[in-house]
């Protein structure tokens, strides 16, 4: 599938209807910052390496697994460990992890409600997130969402991930609607830059994972504070 050079952004109108909802996993339904510290700190103890603790990975979280673990190496942002370092480290905390998927992430206050709503009302829905796929299903199975999803697209289903909208135009593609007329819902950066570039109209809610930045600042067409306030915006 061929990506637009440049995506028009039409003013969007609410309340609207779309032929098809993306909705973003991690910050956006689950919180699951308990159990990606626990395998943080986990792998940093065998490696004989002090821990950091939930407030440092709250912050880091959000841009998937080998920079999650990059920053937890080197306790900075942009932090590049040493190969060697990343050779050992990242087969150690996917297999930590492959057992701690959904011990302790929870969904966020108002997603069952507002995930059954949407289905009550027939609006088509996908899930869309940059997790792998080897954690993603386990996390959805877990916690009883994944009913609520016809097709859910990990960030290694396709030869990109969001940002870039290839993701969101495959689901578009899949579920034969215009992108013009669906909506990603999201909590970081990522996910508004991709629904701009895949022309979807874009809600963030404002409880996620953005390293700290207020989100309304990247643009979204909404910001809600929890999923059930989808019910305002959509008819």
């Amino acid at each position: 599938m061929s990506t637009p050079a440049a995506a028009t952004i039409a003013p969007v109108q609410f309340p609207l209807h779309p032929g098809l909802i993306l909705i973003d996993l991690d910050g956006t339904l689950v919180d699951s910052v308990p159990d990606l510290t626990h395998c943080v700190d986990a792998m940093l103890t065998q490696l004989g390496r002090a821990s950091r603790g939930e407030a440092a990975v709250r912050n880091w979280v959000g841009n998937g697994v080998e920079r999650l673990v990059k920053r937890a190496l080197t306790d900075r942002m942009d932090g590049e460990p040493t190969a060697a370092e990343l050779a050992e480290a990242l087969p150690l905390f996917c297999d930590i992890y492959a057992d701690n998927t959904a011990r302790r992430s929870v969904p966020y206050p108002g997603v069952r409600e507002g995930l059954t709503w949407l289905r009550e009302r027939g609006y088509r829905l996908g899930c869309v997130t940059n997790k792998a796929a080897r954690f993603t299903e386990p996390l959805l199975a877990a916690l009883d969402l994944r009913e609520h999803f016809e097709l859910v697209i990990s960030g290694d289903s396709l030869p990109e991930h969001k940002p870039h909208p290839l993701p969101l135009l495959h689901a578009a593609d899949f579920f034969g609607c215009a992108p013009a007329a669906a909506l990603m819902v999201g909590d970081s950066v990522s996910d508004v830059k991709a629904a701009r570039a895949a022309g979807f109209a874009v809600v963030c809610v404002s409880y996620g994972y953005n390293h700290g930045e207020d989100i309304g600042l990247a643009g979204p067409d909404a910001v809600i504070d929890a999923l059930t306030e989808l019910q305002v915006l959509l008819n």
